[in-house]
């Protein structure tokens, strides 16, 4: 997996989520300070308006036609402090003075006398404190006709204004984390709740095997974009199943097909006198018997699967497999023992494929047995059977795949053809049992079938 990209995609839908959040809100705070200091602006452009429209207001004619200005005692005190905050010069259409503040008079005389547009301008240590003023210079209507009013603002006064919008900017700033922290959590939950069919989808997809090949995965809900990638799956699905039914037919049908001439094979060797070519051909025959119904039960197992949650007693099974097998483990020089329990044993299952299991398990273990061995079944009160032998044993590198099917040990030992122990593997995960195997005492291997109990 690579450092720098992450496998999970909501992992990293939810990394370029964040990086997204994260432009967005820097390009949002960029224009959010520029606004604030636009805002600003206008602010003091719209007060310098407004004291320009206040100074042309209090324009009036005055003696021989001389315009002068009348200015009422709020507005005469706001232009003439020892601060000299505010200047103003008002000038009529032939460009003579007015009115205006010390020092203006001699300035807006070089300027001209009228501007089509409003001109904002800036004045650097100006006056007699050496002040820095930002102004405006506008043509409006008076009583007495048009004039020129420039009126400016020393630039210390933005201090006003500009710290209400760095308050503002702070504040919006400590605002800014925990809200993009819950907008990018709320945006990762709703990117797993919107990815939640596909997680169950592939829930569906891990739990599809040889025993559950007729189940799909679902489409609803899914988004369309996964809709093609499900829908090819479940063809593919519909292949396999398909190959499989084929596969599982031919082997059922070849089994039954080769059981009449076994019996007739069989019946006619035992018309032969004894001699060693008619006990080997015997040997082969049962041989090929064997096979044919391991075949046939691991056909059934893969078509049908039985009931297996039936109350069961274990010993009793147990019982009847041993009883029933005991003649052919003598007949095979060998001993079959049952260490049974004095009362029944409940698991739950189905009879006849504990059964299967367990006879698989015997006979491996009777072929694995030197002549003139025992070998000893036990049934637990935990709802658990094993099996024992004094035979050679299964190497540990050998375990890993006993249970596969049509894997036959190597060494010239084994006669089975490699289905026995993966029919009782099949039989034990539709119980939903385990199979454990051991080392036994002695020498020789234990196999112990583990059951569930009822409740």
């Amino acid at each position: 997996m690579s450092l720098l990209r992450p496998r999970s995609l909501q992992l990293q839908l939810a990394l370029r989520l964040a990086l997204l959040y994260l432009a967005v809100t820097a390009l949002a705070v960029v224009a959010l300070v520029y606004q604030a200091y636009a805002t600003a602006d206008r602010l003091s452009d719209r007060e310098l308006a407004r004291r320009a429209d206040e100074l042309a207001a209090a324009v009036a004619g005055g003696v021989r036609g001389v315009l002068e200005l009348r200015l009422p005692p709020t507005l005469d005190e706001l232009y003439h402090t020892p601060a000299e905050a505010r200047i103003f010069a008002i000038r009529d259409q032939s460009g003579h003075l007015v009115a205006s503040h010390p020092d203006v008079g001699d300035l807006v005389a070089k300027w001209p006398p009228f501007a089509a547009q409003p001109d904002h301008f800036r004045l650097e240590h100006f006056g007699a404190l050496s002040q820095d003023y930002y102004g405006l210079t506008e043509i409006l209507d008076s009583s007495a006709g048009k004039v020129s009013v420039m009126v400016a603002r020393a630039a210390d006064r933005d201090t006003l204004v500009l710290p209400v919008v760095e308050e503002v900017l702070w504040d919006l700033a400590w605002l800014l984390p925990p809200s993009i922290a819950m907008t990018l959590l709320l945006s990762v939950l709703g990117l797993r709740q919107g990815l939640r069919p596909l997680r169950e989808a592939s829930a569906r997809a891990a739990a599809i095997g040889p025993g559950t090949i007729s189940v799909r995965l679902p489409q609803e809900n899914l988004p369309a974009e996964l809709l093609p990638l499900v829908a090819a799956v479940n063809r593919a699905l519909d292949r396999l199943a398909h190959g499989f039914a084929a596969q599982r037919a031919f082997t059922a049908n070849a089994a039954h097909e080769l059981r009449t001439p076994l019996a007739i094979v069989t019946a006619g060797l035992e018309s032969l006198p004894p001699s060693e070519a008619s006990e080997k051909l015997r040997a082969d025959v049962a041989r090929m018997n064997r096979l044919v119904d391991q075949l046939l039960h691991a056909a059934r197992l893969d078509a049908i699967a039985p009931e297996m949650s039936s109350p069961v007693d274990l010993q009793a099974v147990a019982a009847d497999v041993v009883g029933y097998m005991a003649p052919w483990a003598v007949g095979q020089e060998r001993t079959l023992a049952l260490d049974s329990q004095s009362t029944p044993v409940p698991v739950l299952g189905n009879a006849a494929a504990i059964a299967d299991a367990l006879r698989n398990i015997i006979e491996n273990a009777i072929a694995a047995s030197p002549r003139g061995g025992e070998v000893s079944v036990r049934v637990s009160e935990d709802g658990a059977v094993s099996v024992s032998d004094h035979g050679p044993g299964i190497p540990a590198e050998q375990r890993p795949h006993i249970f596969q099917r049509f894997w036959r040990g190597q060494g010239g030992r084994t006669i089975g053809a490699g289905l026995g122990l993966a029919i009782v593997a099949e039989i034990m995960r539709l119980h939903g049992g385990r199979i454990d195997l051991d080392e036994n005492e002695g020498g020789g291997a234990v196999f112990r079938l583990r059951f569930r109990r009822p409740a």
